[in-house]
């Protein structure tokens, strides 16, 4: 049912909008992308020695060929290739975490290969998004890499939005028109962790499959007043892995922001209760995660606040003792326009966890931690 509801609706409006679709010889290809560098220092409790100062930097290319048919449908595809620290999990290198191909028509929007999860692309997490700097998406906590904190973060597993949307598995997915400031989409995924290739059919490999995202988004201005919206669920199986059997993806999350004048304010919700966990547990923190902001932009300057607090079941890296885990993550930051597409802030973030693990159960080592957090963040956009 999963399977032919996204695709058919893919192919419904994919023919729908086609009709006979001669196209142009001519291709536009769009090239864009974004860069940051970031500067970090870090005054931790439980740093085991690690250094204070560190730096991190990503760098991503969008490609873009594309061309309109006689009926007016526009067809082509995209690569973002990407390449830095931005992530531990990402690691060095270059990769291509965008590789789909798409067709925009009257009757929606189609995309297929590699792109990340609805919520991710469109889902709400408050005014301040990744480059404000005071805000949630900016790989801040990365900066704790290498100690034993970062291991136990509940926002290292559980996502700020449904809990696979960050997964980059080839999957198709379609977007409605926007009608009335409103646009749904829905998506299909085999199963998670398979990019730019679904051909695993492997079952019993611990990983979500047949996972299926659903929801929308609403946009409108009113004036000076601008509100917006956004509500998705995901769900999906989960298969055995040897003789250890995992609970099924069940995962929502809910945003919105309202703004007036130069004043934006606005959080989110996510909850994955125990999607993903081994069904063998005998503790099971459920999953979520909390966010709450605001934003005051005044000329080529924009103030930032945000607090975040999740929770999830984390993993002692000393002994592999499961207990669960509790974040306070607040944070301030000022950005500050130098030209167009070339910005910097100034961010301090401060985290507060709480893990229900015990010195014992942690090696000898008291899991609970305090840190400060400085960062530098300059990027440019084009």
């Amino acid at each position: 049912m999963k399977r032919s509801l996204v695709i058919g609706c893919a192919a419904l409006a994919l023919a729908a909008g086609c009709g006979t679709a001669s196209a142009q010889s001519k291709f536009d290809v769009v090239i864009g992308g974004d860069a940051f560098f970031q500067v970090g220092y870090v005054n931790q409790d439980r740093d085991t020695g690690l250094r204070s100062t560190e730096f991190q930097n990503r760098f991503r290319l969008n490609i873009t060929p594309k061309a309109t048919a006689d009926n007016g449908m526009e067809y082509g595809g995209r690569i973002r290739l990407r390449t830095g620290n931005g992530s531990p999990v990402t690691g060095t290198g270059v990769t291509a975490d965008r590789a789909f191909l798409f067709a925009n028509t009257t009757f929606g929007t189609i995309q297929a290969g590699v792109v990340n999860g609805l919520s991710d692309e469109f889902g709400i997490i408050g005014p301040n998004v990744e480059g404000i700097a005071g805000g949630p998406d900016n790989n801040t906590v990365y900066f704790l890499n290498g100690s034993p904190t970062y291991a136990l973060l509940p926002t290292t597993t559980n996502n700020f939005r449904t809990f696979v949307s960050g997964d980059t598995g080839t999957k198709i997915l379609y977007l409605t028109p926007v009608i009335a400031g409103f646009q749904g989409g829905i998506s299909y995924m085999p199963q998670t962790g398979d990019v730019n290739q679904s051909v695993n059919r492997i079952k019993n490999n611990g990983n979500f499959q047949d996972v299926v995202e659903l929801g929308g988004l609403y946009k409108n201005e009113f004036g000076d007043f601008s509100v917006e919206a956004s509500a998705f669920y995901q769900f999906g199986k989960t298969q055995s892995l040897g003789a250890t059997s995992f609970e099924n993806l069940s995962s929502v999350h809910v945003g919105a922001n309202v703004g007036y004048g130069g004043f934006k304010v606005g959080g989110s919700y996510a909850y994955s209760g125990d999607s993903g966990y081994d069904k063998s547990l005998t503790v099971k923190e459920k999953q979520d995660v909390w966010i709450a902001g605001a934003q005051y932009t005044t000329g080529p300057l924009v103030f930032a606040v945000d607090y975040q607090y999740s929770r999830s079941n984390g993993t002692s890296p000393n002994t592999g003792f499961v207990a669960p885990v509790k974040a306070n993550l607040y944070q301030a930051g000022v950005t500050y326009t130098i030209a167009p597409g070339l910005t910097t802030g100034l961010e301090y973030s401060y985290l507060d966890l709480d893990s229900k693990l015990t010195t014992a159960q942690n090696g000898g080592v008291n899991p609970d931690d305090r840190a400060h957090i400085i960062m530098l963040d300059t990027r440019f956009a084009f």
